[in-house]
């Protein structure tokens, strides 16, 4: 097989600026008689198969000069040949909202995320969320698919988010996040005292009647959250929580489907518990704290380019600090 060529570079196209890719690769031997779509995907591992697959329709993938269809065979010693221009994706506005940067280099950004920021333009929310304020800090984002962003948080969850800054970065994030090879792990407060940990896995879908909610549906998307104890308290405990998939409000769902909502949860939490006899400052900070209880404290990835490991710890922000301090203090006083 031929050394394969892929030699992205900045070429303006009138008044944008985009990204050109031009790779070239070989047909080994041992591919010979195969399907284009499955050889490009071999030759060209950065790249997805349906982008591949939109090249090759397209006619930016060329065989021998060629222009083939995706389920066309190739053979040995052909020559594969992509030129191809990264363009807008979606027709997204830059906007200088306040991102807390944890991690960047030329291949990903990884973020802090503060509650109250929605990640994605929609319904209601077409403008002010963290995407927004992507396009604003890296304007190359915009050639990505959802600029780059591969995974979402709840917008009152807070915490650790990777964002991918390149094509092929996007592509190994994708199947390192589909093969569960990305450690996501979490700490929530939840209503109710747990005696361990456990394994949840129970499949999820929409909610059959309240459409804004997710359930847990026999027949629906596979879903696995591990959690385990940290502390228990009078009437909570505090849980570290790790996801083997990321389905749509998993852990709120997941831990209230086993009676343990999380504190605060306005979708999932139902009605509020306050211990007979608490503190008032536990009673204040309950009654206070608006927002599901939960902090992505943890993420640990191959990096996309050189395949190490690496990994990012987030701090819990305040208002959780405060609710532990308050559950802390409560316990305290029952433990004499």
């Amino acid at each position: 097989m031929s050394t394969n060529t892929s030699t992205p570079s900045s070429t303006n196209t009138g008044t944008n600026s985009s990204t050109e890719i031009n790779l070239q690769a070989e047909v080994p031997d041992n591919l010979s008689g195969s399907r284009l779509d499955q050889i490009a995907a071999i030759l060209f591992p950065d790249y997805s198969r349906a982008r591949l697959q939109t090249w090759i329709k397209d006619g930016s993938l060329l065989v021998n000069d060629q222009q083939l269809r995706p389920k066309d065979r190739v053979n040995s010693g052909d020559n594969l040949v992509v030129e191809a221009i990264l363009a807008k994706v979606d027709d997204w506005s830059p906007e200088p909202v306040p991102l807390n940067i944890v991690f960047e280099d030329e291949h990903l950004i990884v973020l802090n995320k503060a509650t109250d920021t929605v990640v994605h333009p929609a319904a209601g929310h077409h403008d002010g969320t963290l995407l927004n304020g992507l396009l604003h800090h890296c304007p190359a984002l915009e050639e990505l698919p959802r600029a780059g962003i591969v995974h979402r948080l709840d917008k009152d969850t807070t915490g650790l988010m990777v964002v991918a800054k390149t094509l092929p970065s996007h592509t190994s994030l994708v199947r390192q996040l589909q093969a569960r090879d990305i450690a996501r792990e979490y700490q929530a407060v939840v209503q109710g005292v747990l005696t361990g940990g456990g394994t949840i896995d129970e499949p999820l879908d929409r909610h059959p009647v309240n459409r804004k909610k997710r359930a847990v549906v026999h027949d629906g998307q596979d879903a696995v959250t591990h959690y385990r104890l940290i502390r228990r308290y009078r009437a909570h405990s505090h849980v570290w929580v790790k996801l083997e998939t990321g389905r749509t409000h998993q852990i709120r769902v997941h831990m209230a489907h086993r009676n343990y909502p999380l504190v605060g949860d306005p979708l999932y939490g139902g009605r509020l518990q306050i211990p007979a006899g608490c503190s008032e400052e536990l009673r204040a900070t309950l009654k206070g704290f608006r927002r599901q209880a939960l902090h992505a404290t943890r993420l640990a990835l191959a990096h996309p380019m050189s395949g190490k490991e690496i990994s990012w710890e987030a701090p819990r922000p305040d208002d959780m600090e405060l609710l532990l301090a308050a559950l802390t203090a409560d316990q305290e006083l029952v433990d004499g």
